[in-house]
Parts: structure tokens; C-alpha cells; sequence
């Protein structure tokens, strides 16, 4: 085969153009996974070195706080203006520009000397994930329709879970291996080589810019700023609030919840003004008024909030209350990765035939998950907690693979493609959003009740919060699934 057949504008042309199956669009899907999982095992992969950071710079526990909350935090920040800019300036570049960014912020992460530069390095390094993650579901907003744009979901889903759920395990095995002193310097090293070889596939690939004319080329600059205020000042108050070991910044940081809803005021009534003189607003009117994307986001916004604490919970169970190590805790954890790996490529191909309903039950499966764990750790002798405790985890983790990719088709099944990348970017943030209130609510629970029930009662108890989460997303799966009961396309 010639090298002209495997230039990145036959490959854009061929996808404009046909809806038939094609290995090229595969391959720059797998560049995509390749983003993902090296960005989003970031989220997680910390957590287990964080002793061995605290021994090798002498860390404080307000700068641990930041080397973990800082990059979630960024993260949310910068998807949506990235989104937007991937939309109207080509998500090749800003794919390749994160990525690069990425790599080098890890490289710098694992060479600091203190805890202020690993700090600093962190927020640098969720800012390019930020980046990143937006041009993933734009890129298949563009590349796929129908349901091969549910299976490559699906494959999106699958490695996100993967990638969060092995994040301690691959954490401790470094760690462990590398040895206490320098291990976690490799936590950051290791995705290097994935970066080197991430970066000229994605180049090779991944489609160019859409042709001048078929998207606007204004980029609405206060309107970026604002969302981003917004986003920060909301979550703020959940991720520093001490919760996960850290010192509170103060009561008054509640406050930022109130500036978030009039900085939201301030942007609805800006976007208002933009979208009427230069029809350009960084939410589209096609995004704002799509039912289907708003119960979406919603369900996602709840989700997440209710499953996102599950990993530290059983986590510092199985650690601090039955006295297993990091690693043995982590391979657990690896349980609900292998459900969720399993079931989220099956869940991209149900979607398309079943539709929203495949949703809610993967939010049952999910919910009788946590009642499973919760009654694992209630009543299960401590010498089998273990090996019971991955069966549960296996449970949630089906359930988690036939909710998130499932509804992100969903969400984003009936925005245009041009819009992708932002409608995407919302969605993330969302997502953010919900993990860092309920991770902050339940973790704050587990602290205050442990002192009364113990760790092994503290655990069992917040999971109380975290299933009434996972409740409200399967209502409100329910209601859009009787919303869209009567329409014969089970993906509007």
C-alpha cells in the first residue's frame, strides 16, 4: 500500500465520506486510548507513593493535598476551553500539544527536589491532561457514527476504568520493585516511553483540521475564562476540605460556592450577548437546548460522585482495618478493572439495540454492587475479606463498565460533530465535579465515623452515601429512558 493511502487527509476524507468499517480509524482510536489511559492512570497512580513522597522531600500534608487534588483540579479546569480550541483550531494539534506537555511535566515530576516543585509540577500536569482528554471523545464524535461510535465508547469506557482501578496496583508493584527511596520518582518516569510513542502515531493518524468554512475560527476568549472561574471556584471547596488527609484552606472556602453561582449568572448572560452578535458562544445553543445531553451530564454528574470514593474507602479498609499491604488492597482494586474491562466493550455494542435501559441496568448491577461490599465489610470474616471483597468489586465493576461508556454515547449521541469536543469537555467536568463532592463527602464521613464504628463500621456506613448517589443516577436514568420511550431512535 502506497504511503498516500496513509496520509492523515485521505484518512480525514475517508471518514467524511463513508460509514464502512476501516483498520486506519482503529488505529487512530488506539493513539486515543494511548492518551487516555497514561492521563487518567495519573488520577489514581499517586496514591500508593504518597508515603514514599512524604519520607524522600519531607512533604507537608497541604502540599500532598495539592500533588493529588492539584491535578484533578486542573484537569476540570482547562477541558472545556481545550475542547472549544480543539473544536476550532484542529484536535491533532491540541492531542499532540497536551501529550508532549504531559510528558515532559512527568519527567519534571519525577526528577523534583522538593515538595513545592512536585506540587507545582502536578497542577502543570492535570493542566495538560486537561488538554488531552477533550479531543478523545471529539476526535470519535468524528471519526465514528451509529454504532461503531458506541463500540469505540465502549473501548474509551474500558480503558478509563482500567486505567483508574490499576492506578494503586501499578503503584505499588513500582513502588514496591523500584524500592521506598526513588520508586515513586518511576511512578512518573513509566509513562515516558508510552508519550514517545504516542506522539508521531498521533501525528501519522489522527485526522487534520476540518476544511476552512466548515467550523468558526472566533474563539470566545472571556466566555473560556469564565467556565474556567466557575469550575474552580466550585470545586475548591470539595477537594480541599481535608477529607483525604490534608489540612481545610478554612470555613470561608464555602463561600466559593456562592461566587461559582454568580460567575455562572455572569457567563449566562455573556454567552447570551456572544452568541448573538458573532454566533460563536463556547455553548453552542445546539448543546444548551439538547435534552438528551442535559439528562446525560446529569446522570454522569451523579454517577461519578457516588462511585468515584470507592477505591480509597475499600482501599483504607483493607489496609488500616484488616492489615493487608498496599499491594494485596490494590489487586483488589484490580477486581472492578477486569469487570469493567469486560463489560464496556459489550455495553458500546448493546447501546446502539437497547438504548438508554442498557444504562439503567448497569446502574442496578452497579447499585447491588455496593450493597454487596457494604455487606462484605459489615459481616465477612476478616480471613477471607480479601478474595470476598474482589467477588463484590467484580460486581461494581460491571456495573461501572455498563454505565459510563453506554451514556457517554448517549450524551453526546446527538451533538454535532463540530461541537464535539467542548459538548465532551462539559461532560468531563461533570464528571469532576461529581467525583470531587462525593469523594470529598464520603471521605469526610469515613474520618469523623471512624472515631465511633472503627475503620471496618466507618467504611460500611459512608458506603451508605455513596449508594444513595449511584440512586439518584439511576432515577434519573429511568426518567430519560421514559422520556425517550416513544422515539423509534433509542440514541437521540
Amino acid at each position: 500500500m502506497g504511503r498516500t493511502n496513509w496520509s492523515p487527509r485521505k484518512l480525514a476524507q475517508m471518514i467524511s465520506t463513508t460509514a464502512e468499517p476501516d483498520p486506519r480509524r482503529w488505529r487512530a482510536l488506539a493513539v486515543c486510548l494511548g492518551g487516555a489511559f497514561i492521563t487518567m492512570l495519573d488520577v489514581s497512580v499517586v496514591n500508593v507513593a504518597l508515603p514514599s513522597i512524604q519520607t524522600a522531600l519531607h512533604a507537608a500534608p497541604a502540599q500532598l493535598q495539592l500533588i493529588i487534588a492539584g491535578y484533578t483540579l486542573a484537569l476540570a479546569l482547562f477541558v472545556v476551553p481545550s475542547g472549544r480550541l480543539g473544536d476550532v483550531r484542529g484536535r491533532r494539534v491540541m492531542f499532540v500539544i497536551g501529550i508532549i506537555g504531559f510528558g515532559a511535566t512527568s519527567i519534571l515530576a519525577g526528577a523534583a527536589q522538593s515538595d513545592t516543585w512536585l506540587a507545582v509540577v502536578r497542577v502543570l500536569q492535570g493542566a495538560f491532561a486537561g488538554i488531552v482528554n477533550p479531543q478523545n471523545s471529539g476526535l470519535i464524535q468524528q471519526m465514528f457514527r451509529g454504532k461503531e461510535r458506541g463500540r469505540a465508547f465502549g473501548y474509551m469506557g474500558a480503558t478509563i476504568g482500567v486505567a483508574t482501578a490499576l492506578g494503586p496496583v501499578i503503584g505499588g508493584a513500582i513502588v514496591t520493585l523500584a524500592g521506598p527511596e526513588n520508586g515513586w520518582r518511576w511512578v512518573f518516569f513509566v509513562k515516558v516511553p508510552i508519550v514517545l510513542i504516542v506522539v508521531p502515531l498521533a501525528l501519522r493518524l489522527l485526522p487534520p483540521p476540518p476544511p476552512k468554512g466548515e467550523t468558526t475560527t472566533r474563539l470566545d476568549v472571556p466566555g473560556v475564562a469564565l467556565v474556567g472561574l466557575m469550575a474552580a471556584c466550585f470545586m475548591t471547596p470539595f477537594i480541599t476540605s481535608g477529607a483525604s488527609g490534608g489540612p481545610a484552606i478554612g470555613p470561608w472556602r464555602w463561600w466559593l460556592i456562592g461566587v461559582a453561582v454568580l460567575v455562572a449568572g455572569a457567563f449566562v448572560l455573556w454567552e447570551r450577548r456572544y452568541q448573538a452578535r458573532f454566533g460563536a458562544a463556547v455553548l453552542d445553543p445546539a448543546l444548551v437546548s439538547n435534552v438528551g445531553y442535559r439528562f446525560g451530564v446529569a446522570v454522569a454528574m451523579a454517577y461519578f460522585a457516588g462511585f468515584s470514593s470507592l477505591f480509597l474507602v475499600v482501599t483504607m479498609a483493607l489496609q488500616s482495618g484488616f492489615n493487608y499491604s498496599p499491594l494485596v488492597a490494590g489487586l483488589v482494586g484490580a477486581a472492578f478493572a477486569v469487570g469493567a474491562t469486560v463489560a464496556a466493550p459489550v455495553a458500546g455494542r448493546m447501546v446502539g439495540r437497547f438504548g438508554r435501559i442498557w444504562v439503567v441496568g448497569g446502574l442496578t448491577l452497579m447499585l447491588a454492587g455496593l450493597v454487596g461490599i457494604d455487606a462484605v465489610l459489615r459481616w465477612t470474616p476478616a480471613s477471607v475479606m480479601a478474595p470476598v471483597m474482589a467477588a463484590a468489586m467484580l460486581m461494581t465493576g460491571l456495573g461501572s463498565g455498563s454505565v459510563i461508556s453506554p451514556n457517554q454515547t448517549l450524551t453526546l449521541a446527538s451533538v454535532p460533530p463540530r461541537i464535539g469536543g467542548v459538548a465532551g469537555a462539559v461532560l468531563q467536568v461533570g464528571q469532576q465535579t461529581g467525583a470531587s463532592m462525593g469523594t470529598a463527602v464520603v471521605l469526610s464521613g469515613f474520618f469523623v465515623s471512624e472515631i465511633t464504628l472503627g475503620v471496618r463500621g466507618a467504611a460500611a456506613h459512608v458506603l451508605l452515601a455513596s449508594m444513595a448517589m449511584v440512586a439518584v443516577a439511576l432515577a434519573l436514568a429511568v426518567s430519560d429512558l421514559l422520556r425517550r420511550r416513544n422515539r423509534t431512535d433509542l440514541l437521540s
